[in-house]
């Protein structure tokens, strides 16, 4: 099948899948006489768990992890039930991260329990100014 095809039967765009190439997610494909790429059943599986693993939020060395492992049929799920695991790590870091967000932001949203005339008077204005940005913590997941 052609890019497009492969596009259309993954429900993807034909840049996507060109990306994907590019970083190295999908094979290169055979090139039929014509020159046109030439996509089979494989690069459809390939292409589908590569959109499902960013559909999880999966980094792309997550994914590339998770390929390696699934072309090692030896290897066994163990290892890609630790990526999972640490994927899940990632995302309760990132819920509890958007959680501090929230109460910050409610905070915020106190100082100003009714609209104000004039900005100058505006409660969440002078907090915003009034506040001491933390340091945000260094984050060892794969949200960087």
């Amino acid at each position: 099948m052609r890019i497009g095809e492969l596009a259309q039967a993954a429900g993807t765009t034909v840049e996507t899948i060109r990306y994907y190439e590019k970083e190295g997610l999908l094979p290169e494909p055979d090139r039929a006489e014509n020159n046109y790429r030439s996509y089979g059943a494989a690069h459809l599986e390939r292409l589908r768990l590569v959109r499902n693993c960013r559909a999880l939020d999966m980094s792309h060395e997550e994914i590339r992890a998770i390929l390696s492992l699934s072309d090692d049929h030896a290897s066994g799920c163990g290892r890609i039930n630790d990526l999972f695991d640490a994927h899940i790590a990632h995302v309760d870091a990132r819920i509890a991260e958007l959680h501090d967000l929230k109460s910050q932001l409610a905070a915020l949203r106190q100082r100003c329990a009714q609209a104000r005339p004039d900005t100058e008077d505006c409660g969440i204005l002078h907090g915003l100014s009034a506040m001491q940005a933390e340091e945000r913590p260094e984050r060892h997941t794969h949200l960087g």
